[in-house]
């Protein structure tokens, strides 16, 4: 027995796996492929050049692939990539990639993405990250896996989150959050560690490291990309290599507080 509703409208072409379960009043397209155990809710959009893994569920009035909100868009040829195990709860709305951006938007596998989610076009998102409710990525955005952005919290185009990251909700991030810290404010600035995630994954001797890494670059008073190097040379833990690899190659800059050690020495 099919599963796929008579009121739901089906463009010729569409590449739809037998299990798949459409729900009435949605919209596939002709350019579209959905993998074996997606669930797509009432009302959904699967627009343009749109592919979508296995094991998603995609909830009521959600749009996937409808044109990137960039007025040098044109018409190209362009693709919305969804993995796996993805959870795309209502009315989120995620765009294709623009030909200046490659002409893909690309996410991976077991995200949450809840109410109202916008990801712009050209964003890039890895593994087990969640978007809380009306979080909003601009165009260009990247991010990393086990990452988590709360809810209201707009992300300036072309920033980069790293792995394990945290931003708080009802922020407004404007620079790149190096993987395993905390960022929260408007504008958002470095809060710590996302302690919480990592003792989740991390063995203690590699937040430990990490603790002691994240003093030295960010409580220092140091040059930021100096001190990175130099813990990028010298450590051993995989962890800390990884946090300084982002801080050399950040373009945007990292949002913390600059401390000026010989002001904090003339004040005593």
């Amino acid at each position: 027995m099919s599963k796929i509703s008579p009121l739901a409208v089906i463009e010729d072409g569409a590449k739809i796996a037998d299990d798949v379960t459409i729900a009435p009043f949605c919209f596939v397209s002709a350019e579209s492929t959905i993998g074996a155990g997606t669930v797509i809710d009432q009302g959904a959009c699967i627009y343009g050049k749109t592919t979508i893994g296995k094991n998603n569920h995609i909830f009521s009035h959600a749009v996937l692939g409808s044109i990137p909100q960039d007025l040098k868009f044109a018409g190209e040829d362009v693709e919305l990539i969804i993995g796996d195990d993805n959870t795309i709860r209502e009315f989120t709305l995620f765009n294709p990639g623009t030909k200046g951006g490659g002409g893909k938007t690309i996410i991976g596998d077991h995200n949450l993405f809840m109410g109202y989610v916008h990801l712009g076009h050209d964003v890039i998102i890895g593994d087990h990250c969640i978007l809380a409710n009306a979080a909003t990525l601009a165009g260009h955005v990247e991010m990393g896996d086990h990452a988590v952005i709360g809810g209201m919290t707009p992300v300036h185009q072309f920033v980069h989150i790293g792995d394990y990251a945290m931003i708080g909700g009802a922020s407004a991030l404007a620079q790149d959050v190096p993987p395993y810290c905390m960022a929260e404010g408007n504008r958002a600035g470095l809060r710590g560690l996302n302690l919480t995630g990592l003792r989740r994954q991390v063995e203690r001797s590699d937040i430990n490291a990490l603790k002691s890494a994240y003093r030295d670059l960010f409580e220092s008073g140091q040059p930021l990309k100096e001190s990175a190097q130099a813990l990028f040379d010298s450590s051993e833990s995989p962890y800390v290599k990884n946090l300084c690899d982002f801080v050399l190659k950040t373009k945007r800059g990292i949002p913390f507080e600059r401390r000026d050690i010989d002001t904090e020495r003339r004040q005593k």
